[in-house]
C-alpha cells in the first residue's frame, strides 16, 4: 500500500504540458491506432446542479442530466466538542448525505456556513448560527443579533480567539478526512450570510460580526496550504475582503462562485466588476468557477435556459465567458425551459471536454495527443490509460484549446483507451471524442 501511495503522489506532480506539435508520430516506429470515442453524457464534476432533496425527487427524470448536487453543511452538526486541544467530530450525518448523493452517481458541492438569515435548521430557532456548541458555551463568546431584512440573524463572534482558531483547524481536519473522497467535487468557503462573503441589511462590524481583514488574510493563506479539494470563495470577496489589494492573496489558488449569476444587471455591473477584479480573467485557469443562477426575480432561474437567452445573454455565452464548471439551478426544472434534455445540453456546455486528436503505438508504448475543447480545465488529476496502465502525466490544468502529448507504457489496440481518475465515483466516466 505504501508503494502504491507514493506512485500516486509522483503521478500527481507531473502536469500535462501543452504542445503545438501536429498529431503525428515522433518517429517511424509509431503507427496510427484507430480509436473510437464519443462524449455523450454530462462529465464528472461539471454542469448544472440541484439541491440534494430536489435531485432525489427528480432523479428518474434528471439523474443523467446532472453530475453534481449541493447542500449547506453545518459545523455544529459534525463537531461534538474539544478534548485535550483536539476537536472531536462525528461525521456520520455528513457521510450519510455524501453516500446518498453518490448513490445517484453524483458528486457533492459542499458549503459550510455559520449564518443564514431566518433559517431554523440549527436548533429550531430562526437565525441561529451553526457555530459549534462548545464554542458558544465559552464565557467570552458573545454573538450579536440583528433583525435583518431576510430574517432574524445571529452573528458569529469574531472577537473570540477560539472561533478564529477553530475555523482554520476545521478545514485542515476536514481535508485530512475527505481529501481523497471522490464523493466531493468542490468546497465553497466564506463568511457572512450563507458564507457568501457579505453582510447586507445588517451594519458590518469587521472583527465583531464579520472577520477582520487581518484574520481573513490569515485564514485564506492557511487554507491554501491545507485544503487539497478544489475550493472556491465568493466573487463578493472582491468587495469585502483584503484579497484584491494584496498580491500574496491574489496569488492563492482559489476558485470563484457567483450566487446571482445572469441577473438583469450582471453584465457591466457589480458582478462583472467583481469577477474582473478578483479573477483578472485568468483565475479560472487554476481555480474552478461556479455559483448559482440569480434569484433577483422569481423567473431568473426558470428562464435562463431559454435558448434565445435572458437579458440578451444565452446560457452558453455566459458560461463560456466566465469559464463555468458548475452552476446551481435548483428552480429551473419547474420552468418551461428546464427540461431534462435542456438540462443535459446546458450541463455539457460546462467544464472540460476531451478529444483524442491522434493516437500512435510502437512495439513498446502508446503516444496520444489529447485536446481540451471545453471552456475550463479539469481541476483534479486524470490520466489517459491503456487497459488500466496510466500515462505518467496528468490532464489536470489542460486549458481550453490546448493539446498535450502523453505516453503510456503499454501498446493500445484502440479499444482499451480510457481516462482514469481517483477523484470520480465508481460508475462515472470521463469520456473523450476521437478524431
Amino acid at each position: 500500500m505504501k508503494r502504491l501511495f507514493l506512485l500516486v503522489i509522483v503521478l500527481s506532480a507531473v502536469a500535462c504540458e501543452p504542445t503545438n506539435r501536429p498529431p503525428e508520430p515522433l518517429d517511424d516506429s509509431y503507427a496510427p491506432v484507430a480509436v473510437q470515442g464519443c462524449v455523450d453524457a454530462v462529465q464528472p464534476s461539471t454542469g448544472l446542479v440541484l439541491w440534494s432533496d430536489n435531485a432525489r425527487e427528480r432523479n428518474s427524470a434528471y439523474g443523467k442530466s446532472i453530475s453534481l448536487e449541493y447542500a449547506y453543511c453545518l459545523p455544529c452538526q459534525v463537531v461534538t466538542g474539544k478534548v485535550d486541544g483536539k476537536i472531536q467530530y462525528d461525521w456520520r450525518s455528513f457521510n450519510k448525505w455524501l453516500t446518498d448523493v453518490a448513490s445517484r452517481k453524483h458528486q457533492a458541492v459542499v458549503r459550510f456556513r455559520y449564518e443564514y438569515p431566518g433559517e431554523d435548521s440549527v436548533d429550531g430557532k430562526p437565525g441561529s448560527t451553526a457555530v459549534p456548541a462548545y464554542i458558544k458555551a465559552q464565557a467570552d463568546y458573545n454573538e450579536t443579533f440583528f433583525e435583518n431584512e431576510d430574517g432574524p440573524t445571529w452573528y458569529a463572534d469574531w472577537t473570540n480567539k477560539e472561533l478564529q482558531w477553530f475555523t482554520k483547524q476545521f478545514y485542515a481536519d476536514f481535508n485530512e478526512v475527505f481529501r481523497d473522497d471522490p464523493r466531493i467535487a468542490f468546497v465553497e468557503v466564506g463568511f457572512g450570510h450563507w458564507s457568501e462573503y457579505h453582510i447586507y441589511g445588517t451594519p458590518l462590524r469587521p472583527g465583531v460580526n464579520f472577520p477582520s481583514a487581518a484574520y481573513q488574510k490569515e485564514f485564506l493563506t492557511y487554507l491554501d496550504g491545507v485544503l487539497e479539494i478544489p475550493w472556491l470563495i465568493s466573487i463578493d470577496a472582491a468587495d469585502s475582503s483584503p484579497v484584491v489589494a494584496d498580491p500574496t492573496l491574489m496569488a492563492l489558488r482559489f476558485g470563484l462562485f457567483d450566487d446571482s449569476f445572469m441577473h438583469k444587471d450582471h453584465e457591466g455591473g457589480y458582478n462583472e466588476q467583481c469577477w474582473d477584479a478578483i479573477g483578472k480573467g485568468t483565475r479560472w485557469q487554476t481555480g474552478a468557477c461556479g455559483g448559482e443562477i440569480s434569484y433577483y426575480t422569481r423567473s431568473d432561474q426558470k428562464d435562463f435556459l431559454n435558448p434565445a437567452g435572458m437579458y440578451g445573454v444565452t446560457w452558453e455565452q455566459a458560461s463560456a465567458k466566465y469559464h463555468i464548471s458548475f452552476m446551481i439551478a435548483n428552480d429551473a426544472p419547474s420552468g418551461q425551459y428546464g427540461t431534462a434534455s435542456r438540462f443535459k445540453e446546458a450541463s455539457m456546455a460546462c467544464g472540460y471536454h476531451f478529444v483524442l486528436t491522434g493516437v500512435y503505438a510502437n512495439e513498446k508504448q502508446t503516444a496520444a495527443f489529447i485536446t481540451n475543447t471545453g471552456i475550463a480545465p479539469i481541476y483534479r488529476d486524470a490520466y489517459l490509460a491503456v487497459d488500466g496502465v496510466r500515462s505518467d502525466t496528468s490532464l489536470k490544468g489542460l486549458l481550453p484549446g490546448d493539446t498535450c502529448l502523453v505516453y503510456i507504457n503499454k501498446v493500445s489496440n484502440g479499444r482499451d483507451l480510457t481516462i482514469e481518475s481517483d477523484y470520480i465515483l465508481p460508475g462515472q466516466t470521463i469520456q473523450f471524442d476521437a478524431e
